[in-house]
């Protein structure tokens, strides 16, 4: 295996962890935000006002979007293991 091929899937690797994150954590940091903004709007300090939406939103989240993740990450790891033969030799 050559350098290039190594960066190459480390790259892939770490696109496809970014999108899975992201994906997870930019509609919780979302509601976090409305919630944050309601708080200090009214005045409210309860901590689990801002924590419980953010769950809600990030079960959403997977339970939509979770099978497509999912699908992603098999990809990848189906093509990984169908290129071991090319990367060793």
């Amino acid at each position: 295996m050559t350098p290039e091929i190594a960066v190459d899937l480390f790259r892939e690797a770490l696109w496809l962890t970014s999108l899975i994150v992201a994906v997870c954590v930019v509609p919780s940091l979302i509601v976090g935000l409305m919630v944050a903004v309601f708080q200090a709007a009214t005045q409210i300090n309860e901590q689990t006002l801002s924590f419980l939406p953010r769950l809600l939103v990030m079960l959403i989240t997977l339970v939509v979007l979770g099978p497509w993740l999912v699908t992603q990450l098999m990809e990848f790891t189906e093509r990984l293991i169908h290129n071991i033969p090319q990367l060793i030799g």
